[in-house]
């Protein structure tokens, strides 16, 4: 039997809340160890934690002996070093590079190696070194096109890393059959995560292997591609932020230059929806280039889309970045380059109207880069068969430039143009001439009128104003 008294109530309920204060604050106290631990620590979490040993060289071992001694070095370079301190484990991480360099060296020099018991192997160091959570930017402000990327500390294994994996990749002994146990679906989807890499080096080599992976393992395409087309979508419309767009894109230009004809609806649905809107990013100066390029392999392949993707790309068109405008100007020239006469006949009008208004843009490099277009031979020639509707939609335009604009270059590639508009089609030339001074008279009149009549309502006014009212008007004037 308890006996239970006031005082000793109290006592209990003391001694509760000192325990749940102590258990509170030794849980702050590993929360604080953890994020500590975490904070410090480099991109990688160091396995084990003994000092490596270094192993027999591969030259000097029987061929016997040599598989077991290659699965071991494998082994062993699954162990992973913190680089964010430079002076910590320098002995075990020279032993590991060396023993890096011998296994390149080893699988390009040396046939019959790739049996079916390294496969996991290599596949399992392959992935203790290269697959991580890679870690926040360090400036919130960074800027992908201003500011240096931050290099990867581990950068001395992990290139060694790639170029092993590249090398059992490239190799004639390589299966694809008995690789892909290993190297699924799991596998690509870390290895695209990586993709987001600050460090330009680390998304080269990814590129080169996800392409090699794309070529040799044919059941991953259509989930490659699918991935891909994922982590655009996220970029456009929802975080705007990933490194490895333009890799992406270049490993894509390749892709689609494979493509077999007629191209599948998932591809043009691919075209329409993701890669036309990828021009509204605002880093699309980062991978404008390898967009280009696969927009146009796509038109190369089907000239039907022309259609879609020049309206497509006008919806995008920019408002107010003149860098961007004169993007879209190369890129919309680069198009024109492979247009075919029947489908510029349906864009012409669109098109021409737009090219209008950026020859009429203050921003000189806009006007400058509009006015290049005249340069191009096959855009001529498209241009003078179809004269009759282009030159009434960019005539007034030039004509005010001619005399308004405040960038001399500009005012002489205007003339140019005008002056082979005129030997392009006089007639027309002459007509448009006469309807825009009648046009620009009529203007005149209107604006003279409308002075004038402001004029006479003012005057109205005032004569329809009291006297006392004009008088105490002028003595608050005065």
């Amino acid at each position: 039997m308890s006996l239970s008294t006031p005082k000793m109530d109290k006592l209990k309920m003391g001694t509760k809340l000192v325990d749940a204060d102590n258990a509170f604050g030794h849980k702050q106290a590993l929360k604080v160890k953890k994020q500590k631990k975490s904070q410090g620590s480099s991109r990688y979490r160091p396995i084990g934690g003994q000092e490596l040993v270094a192993l027999a060289l591969l030259k000097d071992t029987g061929p016997n002996d040599q598989q077991d001694l290659f699965i071991r070095k494998l082994l062993q370079c699954c162990n992973v070093f913190n680089f964010m301190d430079p002076v910590a484990d320098l002995k075990s991480k020279e032993i590991k590079r060396a023993c890096l360099n011998e296994l390149v060296d080893y699988v390009t020099a040396t046939r019959g190696i790739l049996t079916e018991p390294v496969y996991p192997e290599i596949v399992k160091m392959v992935a203790c070194n290269l697959f991580r959570t890679l870690p926040p930017c360090d400036n919130p402000d960074y800027d992908p096109e201003e500011d240096d990327p931050t290099l990867e500390a581990a950068w001395p294994h992990l290139q060694l890393c790639y170029e092993f994996f590249l090398r059992v990749l490239e190799s004639q002994d390589f299966q694809p059959n008995l690789a892909k146990k290993f190297i699924d679906q799991k596998f690509v989807l870390e290895l695209l995560d990586l993709f987001d890499s600050e460090d330009p080096r680390e998304r080269d080599f990814l590129k080169t292997c996800l392409h090699r992976i794309y070529g040799k393992f044919l059941g991953l395409r259509s989930f490659i591609r699918k991935q891909i087309n994922n982590i655009f979508l996220r970029f456009i419309y929802e975080t705007e932020k990933f490194n490895g767009v333009g890799e992406l894109l270049e490993i894509l230009g390749s892709i689609i230059n494979g493509f077999a004809l007629p191209l599948k609806a998932e591809h043009k649905t691919f075209l329409l929806k993701v890669l036309i809107p990828l021009h509204k990013a605002k880093t699309l100066g980062l991978y404008h280039a390898q967009l280009a390029y696969c927009v146009v392999q796509f038109l190369e392949k089907d000239p039907t889309l022309t259609e879609p993707v020049v309206k497509g790309l006008l919806k995008y068109w920019p408002k107010t970045c003149s860098q961007k405008e004169v993007m879209f100007l190369g890129e919309m020239e680069e198009i024109l380059d492979v247009i075919e006469p029947t489908q510029f006949c349906k864009i012409q009008e669109l098109l021409f109207r737009q090219i209008a208004r950026c020859v009429s843009s203050p921003h000189f490099q806009v006007a400058e880069r509009a006015l290049y277009y005249w340069n191009n031979e096959y855009l001529m020639g498209l241009i003078e068969e179809n004269s009759s509707t282009i030159l009434p939609i960019m005539f007034p335009a030039l004509y005010r430039i001619s005399k308004e604009h405040w960038n001399q270059t500009i005012v002489a590639l205007v003339y140019n143009v005008l002056k082979t508009f005129m030997e392009m089609n006089s007639k027309l030339f002459d007509e448009l001439t006469a309807n825009y001074k009648s046009e620009r008279q009529k203007e005149r009149r209107k604006e003279k009128e409308r002075e004038d009549l402001w004029k006479r309502l003012e005057q109205l006014k005032i004569s329809s104003l009291p006297a006392n009212s004009i008088s105490s008007s002028k003595g608050k004037k005065r």
